[in-house]
């Protein structure tokens, strides 16, 4: 597209994007692209040069496209400056001046009535004479004595590009420099694009940067899962607590947590996906299934304790027993995201690395939870059985006593 379009308009620039996706950029940051580096500062021209040099720093990191400078200049406009010691010759006050200049773009002279209706009477010059600056010259001016004076004798008209748009923000005047980020993650992008900017561009004093777009949901999201992460942890680990009334093997479980991060680390790396916050919010959702395959497990080989049988004993006999219902939990929560990790259609991009972080880290806990799990539960139980044993010898008994 872009070389066909090119081809069609020499020295224009494009931008990529979905409806609702161009729509809700626009609402965050007033900017239709994935990342706006928004430089604040009081001169207009100043602002216009400097988001040039960032336009051309960005340009140059990996993955920066569409990069786009909004375009605050270039609106041709007629500047009508009276001079005051020819006026004063002729007796005009610039009043009168002005009225003729306003003419241009309408003036009101009146209201027309039409039953209950009112309508604005506009007086406005004819836009083949609005157009030609000789003509806007030529335009009479009446003195006090009714002589008809042109408007090239009573004032300087020039033709000059004035500002397209002013925009304001915190009070400052603002120029965006905006970009759409492709074949990188996000936060690495930022990260790389900031270093660059603040080496290669100088600010003048008075002027400040702020990176806007996605980045601010990146910010934002990534600040909630900093505290949604721990608090599940801990929540995990007190439901834990309150299933086994004991601090063992409810830390026992809790190691499910690391098996499963690890399974997650090599699926995203396999995948060439960063992270992300949808990964992180299907680390939350894989503690949980990590998790409930622990319980399962520990809980049938503490009844086989019950019933007598040695901390080995029990482990190797609950790993076996077990192994179909681990699996099964495994597989069905696996079979369920695997068509999100496959899905090339709208929302791809959040479902993917959500599904990749689920599989992959089941597969891993599964697998460790069957195997370390046991081994796991037997050393610590030969460890509990070593230390009564030892705190039953005849020169300690009155302890308990």
């Amino acid at each position: 597209m872009d070389q066909a379009l090119e081809a069609q308009v020499p020295g224009t620039f494009f931008s990529y994007s979905q409806p609702i996706e161009l729509r809700l950029q626009e609402l965050i940051t007033g900017v239709r692209s994935d990342v706006s580096a928004n430089l604040y500062g009081e001169d207009l021209a100043t602002l216009r040069g400097k988001g040039n040099e960032i336009a051309k720093v960005v340009a140059e990191v990996p993955g920066a496209e569409d990069v786009k400078v909004e375009q605050v200049g270039g609106l041709p406009m007629v500047r009508v400056k009276i001079r005051r010691d020819a006026i004063a010759r002729y007796g005009i006050n610039v009043a009168r001046i002005l009225e003729t200049v306003e003419a241009l773009g309408g003036k009101e002279v009146g209201e027309v009535l039409e039953g209950q209706r009112r309508f604005a009477l506009t007086v406005r010059i004819e836009e083949a004479d609005r157009d030609d600056i000789e003509k806007i010259k030529n335009l009479k001016v009446a003195d006090p004595q009714g002589r008809l004076i042109p408007l090239s004798q009573l004032a300087d008209i020039t033709v000059e590009v004035g500002p397209n748009q002013i925009t304001h923000d915190d009070l400052q005047c603002r120029i965006a420099v905006g970009v759409n980020v492709r074949g990188r993650d996000l936060s690495s992008f930022i990260a790389d694009a900031q270093r660059a900017v603040e080496a290669k561009v100088h600010v003048p004093p008075g002027y400040w940067m702020i990176w806007g777009g996605q980045f601010e949901n990146l910010q934002r999201a990534s600040r909630r899962l900093a505290i949604v992460v721990p608090l599940a942890l801990f929540l995990i680990f007190v439901l834990l607590y309150t299933t086994f009334n004991a601090v063992k093997p409810a830390a026992l479980i809790y190691l499910n947590v690391p098996l499963a991060a690890t399974g997650r680390i090599v699926a995203l790396f396999l995948r060439g996906m960063p992270f992300s916050i949808s990964a992180g919010v299907g680390f939350i959702a894989l503690f949980g299934v990590a998790v409930l395959n622990g319980v399962v497990l520990v809980t049938y080989i503490n009844q086989l304790r019950s019933q007598g049988r040695s901390p080995a004993e029990a482990a190797f006999e609950g790993a076996l027993i077990r192994l179909r219902p681990v699996l099964m939990t495994a597989s069905v929560a696996s079979l369920g995201f695997l068509p999100m990790a496959l899905s090339t259609s709208a929302g791809a991009e959040v479902q993917r690395p959500l599904a990749t972080v689920v599989i992959g880290g089941l597969i891993t806990s599964t697998v460790l939870t069957l195997v370390v799990l046991p081994a796991l539960y037997a050393w610590l139980g030969r460890r509990a059985e070593t230390a009564i044993k030892g705190e039953a010898k005849p020169d300690r008994k009155e302890v308990f006593h």
